[in-house]
């Protein structure tokens, strides 16, 4: 699947000063699995390499205009008339996600300082070629990379643009109805990991649908989908899911294994492993005993087993 990324933190030398921002994750780790379609909106709009810094001046955060650092030139003109075409460009990538630079003034997607006149930096926004990508693509999963430090960001971000590929993937080449019930039901619970409440909202509208309906159902059905993950999911909310999958082996488990497999959830749900050691365990049980339902469950798989994701949350 195709992801944007802001060309430096490829190891790019495209910023002001000739440097480049490698981020070693995401080209080395989570590079193998993924396309990556590097932006430099700066130097792509015609600036050169190395150049003058810029900063946003400005009252509001939606209007604030894009300035060089010290002779104070105007180049948002030249930035919007290249971010433009480039967005109807990036249209036909079908991207499945963006990874932004932190705090840049052009590509930084939240936290990017915007000066007063005076020269005091008094408000925060964003950079101005990633706002007008999130206003073009609301929905497309985006996160910046200074963020992605965090593994718990990090892990949710990626199960998100795996889950709005898999997405993406159904409503292209399926659209049919059997194809939306299974979308849903594999995702039960990664979604109860996440909102629990909306869950329950997205189930309305699976169930709800028929043959004409199907193509409202699915317009009406993916801001909700969004919006679930959207929601970070939390361990009280991972503690919730492990036990209602635990469930599903209440024939099956001897008293003891029972009893290690409630440990194992309460050590994660105390903060004293991660969350692979819970999951690993009941990936050995959904492997034993076959269960139909469990083994098409994305929770269980929600990413590459390469990327470590689930060691550190």
């Amino acid at each position: 699947m195709k992801i944007g990324i802001s060309s430096c933190l490829l190891g790019n030398k495209v910023r002001f000063d000739g440097q480049h921002k490698l981020n070693r994750f995401l080209r080395d780790e989570l590079g193998p699995f993924v396309e990556w379609v590097p932006v430099c909106p700066e130097m792509e709009c015609g600036m050169p390499v190395p150049r003058e810094a810029l900063r946003l001046i400005g009252k509001d955060p939606e209007t604030a205009r894009l300035f060089t650092n010290k002779t104070f030139v105007d180049k948002t003109e030249q930035m919007l008339d290249f971010t433009y075409p480039k967005l109807n460009e990036l249209e036909k990538e079908n991207l499945r996600g963006f990874v932004f630079k932190t705090k840049s003034p052009t590509s930084g997607m939240r936290g990017v300082k915007i000066y007063s006149e005076k020269g005091v930096p008094e408000r925060h926004g964003s950079g101005i070629f990633a706002r007008e990508f999130m206003k073009r693509f609301p929905n497309i999963p985006v996160e910046d990379e200074g963020r992605l430090h965090d593994p718990g960001i990090r892990e949710n971000f990626i199960e998100k643009i795996y889950i709005y590929d898999r997405w993406l993937t159904y409503c292209e080449n399926d659209g049919s109805i059997a194809g939306f019930i299974s979308f849903h039901t594999r995702h039960k619970y990664t979604f109860m990991a996440h909102a629990p409440a909306l869950l329950k909202t997205a189930g309305k509208i699976v169930a709800a649908s028929s043959k004409k309906t199907i193509n409202s159902d699915i317009l009406a059905y993916e801001p909700v989908l969004m919006s679930i993950v959207n929601l970070k999911a939390t361990v009280k909310k991972h503690v919730n899911v492990l036990q209602h999958i635990m469930g599903y082996f209440k024939n099956d488990l001897s008293s003891d294994e029972k009893q290690e497999l409630l440990y194992v959830i309460q050590k994660y749900a105390d903060h004293y492993v991660p969350l692979i050691v819970p999951i690993v365990l009941l990936q050995h049980y959904v492997r034993k005993y076959q269960d139909p339902y469990l083994l098409e469950q994305w929770y269980l798989n929600p990413h590459p087993d390469e990327l470590k994701l689930r060691n550190h949350v």
